[in-house]
């Protein structure tokens, strides 16, 4: 919602400032429909042109993230220390049971609980990676966390591959815009003869091209763009999460003091109180 009210703000601004100040939008509009064409198409021909079929596609879903926010919500982060406590609680109880959960997350009654988790592959399969090392008594815990930050930071270096395509394109605009007023310009010289009012309007729809490339690259593409990475930062914070719980598992930290060092590395608009979780735990051991 507050990304559609950006979009409604810098519109009415800076159009409304322009039509208060005395200027006429006739021209603009005339010559937008041929500007977007050309600003739009050099974008888009060099966005594709420039990434591969993978990123295009989720570069669609990324964009839509900007104004759907972040995948991971409050209660994501909760049922996420639920998750691991109830499995790190079944390792220390039974070894041989947690194996069914971890070799299998897909018919494990436990990750059942929590779809919206279960749902999400790299989150899965971290999980289960990290909990398989710990069953087979690594020597060195630093070396399961070696391994995790590298994998972690390979992750958040793809994820980020979209934000960075998509700032390219914004980076490109300004200069795409002056290409459309070249052409413009060249076809105004083509029609030198045409007396002065004829000439000012094909300067106007000249100009018009080099206002939407730095337009569109500083109002629109580049926020987008900047959001896009934001989103993506705050969502890795739900795989680092994984990380701190079960590195502390590693370490034989009692299964609560694990929990509650995740608890302290959620975000903090994000973080649960310690009673829920407290509260979440005691009634996961009932039930166990």
């Amino acid at each position: 919602m507050i990304g559609l009210i950006g979009i409604v703000v810098v519109l009415v601004l800076v159009f409304g400032g322009y039509m208060a100040a005395g200027g006429s939008m006739e021209i603009i509009l005339k010559a937008l429909p041929f500007e977007m064409v050309m600003i739009g198409g050099a974008a888009v021909g060099g966005f594709l042109l420039g990434n591969d079929l993978a990123t295009i596609k989720r570069t669609g879903r990324d964009i839509a993230s900007v104004f759907r926010g972040p995948r991971w919500k409050s209660q994501d982060y909760h049922d996420l220390l639920c998750l691991l406590f109830e499995l790190i609680w079944i390792a220390r109880q039974n070894p041989i049971e947690v194996e069914q959960h971890i070799e299998n997350p897909a018919d494990s009654s436990v990750f059942a609980k929590f779809p919206r988790i279960l749902a999400d592959h790299e989150a899965v399969e971290l999980i289960c990676d990290t909990m398989r090392s710990a069953s087979m008594t690594y020597d060195d815990p630093m070396q399961v966390e070696e391994v995790l930050d590298k994998r972690l930071q390979v992750n958040l270096h793809h994820a980020l591959h979209t934000s960075h395509a998509v700032r390219i394109v914004a980076d490109a605009l300004p200069a795409i815009g002056i290409v459309a007023a070249v052409l413009g310009i060249i076809k105004t010289m083509g029609s030198i003869d045409q007396p002065p009012e004829v000439l000012g309007v094909y300067i106007g729809s000249a100009l018009t091209g080099t206002f939407l490339g730095v337009f569109l690259s500083y109002c629109f593409v580049g926020p987008i763009a900047e959001r896009m990475k934001a989103i993506v930062e705050e969502d890795a914070h739900f795989l680092s999460l994984i990380r701190e719980v079960l590195i502390a598992n590693l370490h034989a930290h009692p299964a609560n003091i694990c929990i509650e060092v995740g608890r302290q590395n959620t975000p903090h608009h994000h973080r649960p109180s310690f009673s829920a979780v407290e509260e979440a735990m005691r009634d996961l051991k009932k039930a166990a």
